[in-house]
């Protein structure tokens, strides 16, 4: 049925099949939560299988429906990234119980970040704080992402400049250096491919190599996303959705990455060095539509019959 229903799929004229961006998207992770994923009824039926799957962790999530997704996830062919938020993790005990639990249904792979919350619930800031635990490393978790922000962080820097996630990404990459953890940056999502370019860049300049896995939020209403940007605190790339906003015209039309990706696909293709490794897919417009985005544009997703 997935065949048939991607076979009927009209392709956008200007960029379906374009093949920068085909190659930029391969190997793409995408991200789901609990709630979400019980939509899905087989995720083999809309993904290439393989695939990374970020399990995101909202504060109140029951770790039972984190680790019954993960185990669904596995179960199903791909790999599964839940999500450690520092701040709502009320102790190394507490800490140890979910790492020993996601590694008895073969997890191995997470994403470490502050949360979205302002204060620590316990004895946890920051991903620093669960890194220095050794806990992840004891279980044998042998890939570990941390959280970037290409437009910078009021959270971090309420000075409005970059100088603590700065210093933050400095730390993680003497932390992989002395580490087996294989490491990378998965960001925040941005809609302007220059920021992320400078970004990356600077990086470089600095002396952090870590592989940037660049946020790029799936296709959705123009609405939803300048809601989930103001949310989340995209930086200055958010003028791109706003200009988009005050042409009438295209209000009620579905915003999509293309003219992102393939601007950072061109700089890829012409910078080899250029440290964006991999996408990223926020699905905000629903995890279907942004699965048949990808297969769109190359990246088919595997028939249940055939998993």
């Amino acid at each position: 049925m997935s065949n048939i229903l991607s076979f009927m799929r009209r392709k956008p004229a200007s960029t379906a099949g374009d093949p920068s961006i085909a190659s930029f998207l391969n190997g793409f992770s995408i991200e789901v939560m609990p709630r979400t994923a019980e939509k899905i009824e087989d995720f083999r039926a809309i993904l290439p299988q393989s695939t990374r799957v970020y399990i995101a962790h909202i504060d109140g999530t029951p770790i039972e429906d984190m680790v019954a997704t993960a185990a669904r996830l596995t179960d199903q062919g791909f790999t599964a990234m839940p999500h450690f938020p520092a701040r709502i993790i009320a102790d190394k005990a507490t800490l140890a119980e979910w790492i020993s639990r996601y590694a008895d249904i073969g997890v191995n792979q997470g994403l470490l970040i502050a949360g979205g919350v302002t204060e620590p619930r316990g004895d946890f800031h920051c991903s620093m704080d669960l890194l220095e635990t050794g806990l992840f490393d004891a279980a044998g978790f042998d890939r570990l992402h941390v959280g970037g922000h290409p437009e910078g962080n009021k959270d971090i820097d309420p000075d409005g400049s970059d100088r603590n996630v700065m210093d933050a990404l400095r730390w993680k990459q003497k932390f992989s250096d002395r580490t087996d953890a294989k490491m990378a940056v998965a960001t925040q999502f941005c809609f302007e491919a220059q920021p992320v370019i400078e970004w990356a860049d600077r990086l470089q300049a600095e002396g952090i190599d870590l592989p940037i896995h660049i946020g790029v939020a799936g296709p959705a209403k123009l609405q939803t996303l300048i809601k989930f940007s103001l949310a989340c605190g995209v930086g200055a790339s958010l003028r791109v959705l706003q200009r988009r906003a005050a042409d009438l015209t295209k209000l009620v039309l579905p915003f999509t990455p293309d003219e992102f990706l393939a601007d950072l696909a061109r700089h890829k293709a012409t910078h080899p060095g250029f440290g964006v490794e991999s996408v990223h897919l926020f699905p905000l417009g629903g995890i279907k539509k942004t699965a048949e985005y990808t297969d769109l544009h190359g990246q088919p997703a595997a028939h249940v019959a055939n998993a």
